[in-house]
């Protein structure tokens, strides 16, 4: 994926939910800071993001541009929901509920 690719899921987000601001995650991440990341870190076709004050609203995300949908169809990358891919993962792969604990204090974090 690239920067362009990004800001295109961050708008069409954006569009959907209303937000301003969204925590993004994953390997995409680099982007934000390193536009130009080397071509090994642009290999994912999917965004793992969430609106910074409205994380409940990433259903409407995931509804809309997440994965299968006709988004993801038309430009061939999505965006995608932080935690139910990490509640999707087997327990033996580490501690989920930290993780998603994890995520939830970033989220009260961008609150404050």
């Amino acid at each position: 994926m690239t920067r362009d690719r990004l800001e295109h899921v961050l708008r069409a987000s954006a569009a959907i939910t209303t937000d301003k601001s969204f925590v993004v995650v994953g390997s995409q991440s680099v982007l934000l800071p390193y536009p130009n990341a080397p071509t090994e870190l642009l290999l994912s076709n999917e965004v793992d993001l969430y609106p910074a004050l409205h994380p409940e609203r990433s259903d409407l995300i995931e509804g809309a541009i997440g994965q299968l949908s006709m988004f993801h169809d038309t430009f061939g990358y999505y965006a995608a929901r932080l935690e139910s891919r990490l509640r999707a993962l087997d327990a033996a792969s580490g501690p989920i509920e930290t993780w998603v604990a994890w995520a939830r204090r970033r989220h009260e974090e961008a609150r404050a």
